[in-house]
């Protein structure tokens, strides 16, 4: 039987059909576009990325052959965290999603600081207060488009809106949940205290579920659309990030995922929940994992929209040339990557920042150019500058107990063997990478597979469907060269703090 994983991004979705076995059928990806209709606004078209994702499961059902001897049984859906869609409960969109690095909702912060101290948020919720969550968002909502909010029966993030548009109930999974602010970690539900200081009405909220939990069946007429059997049913999926560790496997305490996707995210797992105090003091979150019973915590930054940027920025008409040829553009721009460490560094302050300082008014910065500055000399900057980023947040992990053994990677940019190279020379650790990069769809497979008797838990479905391919070992020569290349980048914002902030939004 095959399975269906769904992975809706910020930039982009995929489908990909499965054999219960973890063998790829057939897959299929369309990129689409956010839209800013001011500076710092940034927002998705709900019906846009409803149209795409119904190509992008058509092709995949097509190209599988699931719709005859071996159809799809199951699917679920795994999305971006944070951005919701308001919808009516006829499945109507109501409006534009607004993404989590969208500066809207910023202005209610302070106000959320004086309501909500620091240590209870993180006692009920497990995260900091910031804007990139959806709590700020939906408080912009109520308070400047109070009509958009009155008319909005329910609230759903993505997973929970593609789910509920392909027929299922309207729910959120406990990991997706959590990216609200608005989730009781330990009761796994809707906190009415967080709710009641942001002003937000429960009954806008969907039900929190289980990952795994079956959401019903896909409606007749979308199943006939897209050639799903019309008993397919529904599961419910999880955060990406949560979603990508299920698909390479990493399910135990001292593993985790390093996702290459528009975010650049390290996901350590936990068998228990941290301690409020060490956490709060490396300004580290905590949400549930898909597998009941462990946690998982965020280390990120937009390192892979950085070198989309780079793409269209440095490469546009090879990246035209390479769309009408049928191949991938990055395979040509990371062939041309210097064998050695690049001089260039890069403060990756393009948008608002992820942990441990969450900075949300800086700009970015490239350092380090001379005449004799090749493109891809800035590529490779950006590359290990995202790294360096990401391994200040890593060396803060002990302060709270936890420690990384290991990576799996995951994500488009794992293809690349440069790129997990570098990976591995600065963070110190082996990284593994998977048979099936793109992990999240084949995570959400899963988690379908797991939701319907398919396999007796989450973690039997990981071992059944999860293939190991290549490894890759830190060289000690390069990455004493990466290491004299951290130092001096790590200087750069205590340096230019004053000066990048001055030049920021007011």
């Amino acid at each position: 039987m095959s399975l269906l994983g769904i992975d809706a991004g910020t930039t982009g979705c995929k489908a990909a059909v499965f054999r219960d076995d973890g063998r790829l059928a057939a897959s299929a990806y369309e990129e689409y576009a956010y839209r800013s209709p001011q500076p710092g606004q940034a927002e998705l078209d709900p019906q846009e990325v409803w149209a795409a994702v119904k190509r992008v499961i058509a092709a995949a059902v097509s190209a599988s052959g699931a719709s005859g001897a071996d159809p799809v049984r199951a699917l679920a859906v795994t999305s971006m965290g944070e951005a919701v869609v308001p919808v009516a409960r006829d499945r109507r969109v109501l409006g534009p999603s607004l993404l989590n690095f969208d500066l809207r909702g910023q202005e209610y912060l302070s106000e959320l600081r004086e309501r909500l101290p620091r240590e209870r948020l993180y006692q009920l919720n497990g995260n900091t207060l910031g804007n990139q969550y959806g709590l700020t968002k939906l408080m912009w909502i109520a308070r400047r488009r109070p009509e958009l909010y009155e008319r909005a029966e329910l609230f759903l993030n993505w997973s929970g809106f593609l789910s509920f548009m392909l027929g299922g109930q309207a729910a959120v999974d406990y990991s997706l949940a959590n990216r609200s602010l608005l989730f009781d970690l330990d009761r796994r539900d809707w906190s009415d205290e967080l709710l009641a200081a942001a002003g937000l009405d429960r009954a806008k909220l969907p039900p929190t579920v289980a990952s795994g939990t079956p959401l019903g069946g896909v409606l007749p007429a979308v199943a006939a659309e897209l050639g799903l059997p019309r008993d397919t049913a529904i599961v419910a999926g999880a955060h990406d990030q949560c979603a990508n560790a299920v698909g390479c496997g990493v399910t135990r305490e001292g593993e985790a995922l390093f996702g290459l996707g528009t975010y650049l995210c390290i996901v350590p797992v936990h068998s228990s929940r941290p301690a409020t105090g060490p956490m709060l003091g490396i300004g580290l979150n905590t949400e549930h994992h898909a597998v009941p019973g462990r946690f998982v915590s965020f280390l990120y930054n937009m390192g892979g929209a950085l070198v989309r940027w780079y793409r269209d920025t440095f490469a546009a008409a090879e990246a035209r040339l390479a769309r009408e040829r049928g191949v991938e553009v990055y395979d040509e721009l990371f062939g041309e990557l210097p064998a050695l460490p690049s001089e260039v560094l890069v403060l990756p302050h393009f948008s608002p920042t992820g942990p441990p300082d969450y900075i949300e008014n800086s700009r970015g910065l490239i350092t380090g150019l001379t005449l004799q500055t090749r493109r891809a000399d800035i590529l490779q900057g950006i590359l290990q500058s995202a790294v360096f980023d990401l391994k200040a947040c890593t060396d803060l992990l002990p302060r709270a107990g936890l420690s990384i053994r290991r990576y799996r990677a995951a994500g488009g940019g794992s293809r690349s063997d440069a790129w997990l190279r570098l990976c591995a020379d600065i963070l110190g650790a082996p990284f593994v990478r998977p048979r099936v990069s793109e992990a999240g769809a084949l995570g959400a497979a899963i988690l379908a597979g797991a939701g319907t008797g398919v396999f007796g838990s989450i973690e039997e479905g990981a071992e059944r469907m999860v293939g190991i391919g290549d490894s890759f070992e830190p060289d000690p020569a390069r990455a004493g060269r990466y290491a004299g290349l951290d130092e001096r980048y790590r200087k750069l914002w205590p340096l230019l703090r004053e000066f990048l902030t001055a030049n920021g939004p007011d």
